[in-house]
């Protein structure tokens, strides 16, 4: 009988002590994976390493971002800073001292032209100068003589109408003369000349020349251009769907495509009221600040940032985000003592960049309170948590 109750006692104790043995080492199992992801996720900075790397703690602030439309253009000028140089009549360019990258004076000479036909202008205008004076004598004595019915009405009228023909004539070549800038003041006094000088109509500087000398130019020719760089502004193109947040007196940043990362700022001036049928865009005409220190050219290509409005938005300076594995993360303070501290990795996302800070658009565990490496921490990341530095 009591061979009986001994067996099952010695099959109890083997359980009992099996299952604590297992129940001992499954804990210990689950300790040590915790232990060995917290040691995963953290870093440990000694103090001379925080020194050495000048690093700075900062936290979470709201920092005040701009909501931009993008937008691309060009530097221009305004229409009544460029112009078209043409001639009046057509003719033989005979001098052109300038060339391109000159600056003119408005009422500088710029070329001379050469044709027959000036000559034969100024010769008509003289003939119909000294008509002129003998039609109006003409004139007036029929008008006194049919006002004493003297002379009969025909003789009275024929007279009024060969003098207002003179007279219309000589004022329409009068005008031409001036057109061509010759005076019709010297070839009344028999002075003519064979050419004509064409002067700058606006001051600025020489962007074409499209002659030579001896080239034949006709009234439809563009000879030159002139552009007059002091006011340069921005001609902008805003897509259809976002013209209605722009407003007169917006905030502009802007820089010039593929030359530079550098931003300007100019600010809206203009909207315009038509869409352009093809692309769908509306231009928008913005003003420069401080053009004058810069070398902007006309036509250059800008790419640009209208301000519309702005937020207030949680952000960390840029250097305080690290970038790795597609991932963005921050180094939040766990711990510190006498020899350094203790930084756990954290995952956030993050939005644009503005003013050297970076929007925080998910700040997951995250706390305004926590104390984060915001400059020098860049390299950490690369480190293995739980090691003595």
């Amino acid at each position: 009988m009591s061979r009986i109750l001994y067996i099952p006692l010695i099959s109890i104790l083997l359980f009992n002590v099996l299952g604590c043995g297992d129940s001992s080492n499954k804990n210990n199992t689950v300790d040590s994976a915790a232990e060995s992801t917290d040691k995963a996720n953290t870093i440990a900075v000694t103090k001379a390493q925080f020194e050495g790397e000048n690093m700075e703690l900062g936290s979470l602030s709201e920092q005040n971002f701009p909501v931009v439309v993008e937008v691309a253009g060009t530097i221009d000028v305004p229409p009544q800073n460029k112009a078209i140089v043409s001639a009046f009549s057509g003719g033989y360019i005979k001098r052109t001292p300038l060339l391109i990258g000159n600056k003119v004076k408005k009422g500088q000479p710029l070329l001379s032209l050469e044709n027959p036909e000036f000559v034969q202008m100024q010769q008509e205008y003289l003939e119909s100068f000294e008509q002129l004076n003998f039609l109006k004598s003409e004139f007036e004595r029929q008008k006194s003589l049919f006002a004493e019915k003297i002379t009969s009405q025909k003789n009275f009228l024929k007279a009024e109408s060969e003098y207002k023909r003179n007279l219309a004539r000589y004022n329409g070549l009068q005008q031409k003369l001036k057109m061509l800038n010759i005076s019709p003041e010297n070839v009344e006094k028999g002075i003519i000349v064979s050419e004509t000088t064409i002067f700058a109509p606006i001051d600025g500087s020489i962007t074409k020349v499209n002659v030579s000398k001896g080239m034949y130019v006709s009234p439809s020719d563009e000879i030159m251009e002139i552009m007059n760089t002091e006011h340069i502004h921005l001609e902008l193109s805003v897509f259809e769907k976002d013209i209605m947040k722009i407003k007169k007196n917006q905030k502009i940043r802007f820089k010039i495509s593929e030359t530079s990362q550098e931003y300007f700022e100019a600010e809206v001036y203009l909207v315009g009221t038509s869409i352009d049928g093809d692309s769908r865009t509306v231009k928008v005409h913005g003003h420069l600040h401080d053009d004058e220190n810069h070398n902007f050219a006309v036509g250059m290509f800008v790419e640009a940032d209208i301000i519309t409005e702005n937020k207030n938005i949680k952000a960390l300076p840029i250097d305080g985000v690290i970038a790795q594995d597609n991932r963005q993360y921050v180094l939040s303070l766990v711990s510190e003592g006498i020899e350094g501290r203790i930084f756990e990795t954290r995952a956030v996302k993050t939005g644009d960049s503005y003013n050297g800070f970076i929007a925080i658009t998910d700040v997951g565990e995250l706390k305004d309170t926590d104390q984060l490496i915001v400059k020098g921490g860049f390299n950490l990341m690369g480190e293995s948590g739980g090691h003595d530095h």
